[in-house]
């Protein structure tokens, strides 16, 4: 069967369907990666802490990698959980607000990982956050 322009645009879903699919997309990808996250450093903790410990043991956040660690298990937590309601808020009721916290959570905790890769000097470690937050960046735009 032969597509036309017309029937086989983006436009012929619509611009709002589009702009409600990347929303739902957004919010999915980032409260599977923050509930994931924040689950690995509850189920694993001991080892988290014995990681964390040895990669910031030459940083001026060596002496507070516990607190750290529960601080970014919070905000991880909160970010998927506002990211996930935020997507059944949305089905439901058409309103993004939650969603909106679920991403600005988000960035909040990609920041804090952020800064402490490159305090740590894991150049590495923070570049590969970048890709995360130019997502998160993306969604807080759709729900701006």
């Amino acid at each position: 069967m032969d597509c036309d322009t017309a029937s086989c645009s983006a436009q012929a879903i619509g611009n709002s369907n589009i702009h409600f699919i990347l929303q739902v997309l957004v919010s999915f990808f980032l409260a599977i990666t923050f509930l994931q996250s924040g689950w690995d450093k509850l189920d694993n903790r001991t080892d988290n802490l014995n990681w964390l410990k040895s990669h910031f043991s030459k940083s001026v956040f060596k002496n507070v990698v516990p607190l750290l660690l529960i601080l970014i298990t919070v905000l991880e937590i909160a970010a998927g959980t506002l990211s996930a309601a935020g997507i059944l808020v949305l089905l439901f009721t058409q309103c993004d607000y939650w969603m909106f916290w679920g991403n600005l959570l988000s960035a909040v905790s990609l920041m804090c990982l952020f800064l402490g890769q490159r305090i740590a000097k894991d150049y590495a470690g923070a570049q590969s956050l970048i890709a995360y937050f130019l997502i998160t960046l993306f969604g807080l735009w759709l729900n701006g």
